[in-house]
């Protein structure tokens, strides 16, 4: 009997460690991702803002617009598009603008075209390791990609030598800028914006579980933690938006859509509850899927967030 008893008990287990291997897989390396996608991304730019493709090609044929590369997190050449102002010598700052999952520099271009042509403001727009024209072994969920969006930051700031500096993320990209925020960093970033960011990467993977595959955390999530641990060097519940909104001191505006199925609508008071110390504000916007709230309320989102960076800068 304690031959099968062992047997019993140990197929679980070996079940929950093969499906976290496979999870690990699945959500870190999703297909298509990158290179080979980059013509569905630029119709989904296109989707979010009709003509921004267009504008966006003819400043980068001109070279406005100009491509670089620099050695990221792990030692892998990561990529970014950067312009200055439209108006370079009355610049009111700059914007680091951050991509989400399976995405890349060009699907959030209405950001990277408000922040230039509305408000004047240089732009860094960079490909976050495994996605676009980077490298990179695998997604990094925002955590190991908070420390190159810290080295995009550094460069745009070398370039602009300007004093006042936003991050705005999307999706992963906006839980990267709120990982981010509770580093040490240098003065002239001054503000964050979060669009739809998960609070954490296990909470986010523990609703894909049951939302996708009806299934629980324990045992594949934690498996698939350890399995991410031993090969990227980091586990899903470290990888939180939470513990380091506890660290943040600067202004943040926290934005999510509340018809959001994908990274849950109580994420975002989740998130903007995390955030203890400093200036925030939050905007909902109304009606809005995943990443939609530009699409559905381009005018209110791009006032909500000139209005919150003029507040900032009057502080």
């Amino acid at each position: 009997m304690r031959p099968l008893m062992a047997i019993l008990l140990a197929a679980p287990l070996l079940t929950g460690c093969l499906a976290g291997k496979f999870m690990c897989n699945y959500a870190l390396k999703p297909t298509p991702h990158g290179v080979d996608d980059i013509e569905r991304t630029r119709h989904k730019a296109d989707s979010l803002c009709p003509g921004v493709i267009a504008w966006y090609d003819n400043l980068h044929n001109a070279g406005v617009f100009k491509d670089t590369t620099i050695i990221g997190e792990g030692g892998f050449k990561i990529h970014a598009v950067y312009a200055p102002a439209k108006n370079p010598s009355k610049a009111e700052g700059t914007a680091v603008v951050v991509h989400g999952y399976t995405d890349n520099h060009l699907v959030f271009l209405y950001l990277v075209k408000m922040y230039r042509d509305e408000f004047n403001y240089n732009v860094m727009v960079p490909d976050l390791q495994y996605h676009g024209y980077s490298e990179g072994r695998a997604a990094g969920m925002g955590w190991l990609d908070r420390l190159d969006v810290e080295r995009w930051a550094a460069l745009a700031n070398d370039l602009w030598h300007n004093d006042f500096m936003v991050v705005h993320g999307v999706s992963m990209g906006a839980a990267t800028t709120m990982m981010m925020s509770g580093d040490e960093l240098p003065a002239y970033v001054k503000a964050f914006v979060e669009d739809c960011g998960y609070s954490s990467v296990w909470d986010q993977f523990a609703h894909n579980l049951k939302d996708s595959f009806h299934l629980p955390p324990f045992p594949i999530l934690n498996s698939a933690s350890i399995v991410c641990k031993n090969r990227y060097g980091w586990g899903f519940k470290e990888a939180s938006s939470v513990k380091q909104l506890a660290k943040c001191e600067r202004p943040m505006l926290f934005i999510h859509g509340d018809a959001d199925d994908f990274v849950p609508f109580s994420h975002l008071q989740k998130n903007y509850d995390a955030k203890i110390h400093g200036y925030k504000e939050m905007w909902v916007g109304k009606g809005a899927v995943h990443a939609n709230s530009y699409a559905k309320h381009p005018e209110e989102y791009t006032e909500h967030v000139r209005a919150f960076l003029d507040k900032v800068k009057r502080m």
